[in-house]
């Protein structure tokens, strides 16, 4: 098994365990990253180039070697954004609210997929730029789970709850949709933004409410 097998491996075990709590959830801090077509790829790092994986990630994603800068409406520029693979159909860049107001972009809150009135964006490889008309979002938060985990939590897929989350900063996060598919374990994602309002991190667990 690989490291990160492992540690997906022992993440699962505690969440089964409960770890003290009605029902845990494992949460995974999303940082900014973008999916690319095949052709954007080729665009930004060479004809007929393929993406190197770094990281298993779920459901058949991997993280990238390969990262881009990302230029916004103001011209100023975030450097080092992962690439996520596969390749996709449309191209979709994952910000934050606070790298939005860098960049001088106003992206709408969005699922992973709906691209509906998403922001502009420039991207920027070794090889050469991209400019997007749209594909900029404010990814909306939600859980991963197993048909298994969602029979356990009492859930199905699209379904929207509130969890709770522990600690000195701690409170109430609502519209918490629930995402479900075979190849899924069980983790919520966040962005940056609610990780540090929040004081969660990567590997810590919450509760539903």
């Amino acid at each position: 098994m690989t490291p990160e097998q492992i540690e997906q491996a022992v993440r699962n075990v505690l969440s089964s365990m409960q770890v003290g709590m009605p029902a845990a959830i494992p949460i995974g801090v999303s940082a900014r990253h973008i999916h690319l077509t095949q052709a954007h790829v080729e665009t930004l790092f060479g004809q007929g180039y393929a993406l190197s994986k770094k990281a298993e990630l779920m459901g058949g994603q991997f993280a990238c070697h390969e990262t881009v800068t990302i230029v916004g409406a103001n011209l100023r520029a975030i450097e080092k954004v992962r690439v996520l693979g596969p390749t996709r159909a449309e191209t979709q860049l994952e910000v934050s609210a606070t790298d939005a107001v860098k960049l001088g972009v106003k992206p709408p809150l969005r699922e992973s997929g709906n691209l509906k009135d998403s922001a502009p964006m420039s991207v920027i490889g070794p090889k050469g730029v991209v400019h997007l008309p749209g594909g900029c979002i404010l990814a909306a938060r939600h859980i991963h789970m197993s048909p298994a985990d969602g029979s356990r939590f009492g859930v199905a897929d699209g379904d929207v709850i509130s969890v709770k989350i522990p600690g000195e900063r701690g409170g109430v996060l609502s519209n918490v949709k629930i995402r479900i598919h075979p190849t899924f374990t069980l983790e919520m994602h966040v962005d940056t933004d609610e990780a540090n309002a929040l004081g969660i991190k990567t590997g810590d667990f919450v509760g539903v409410q």
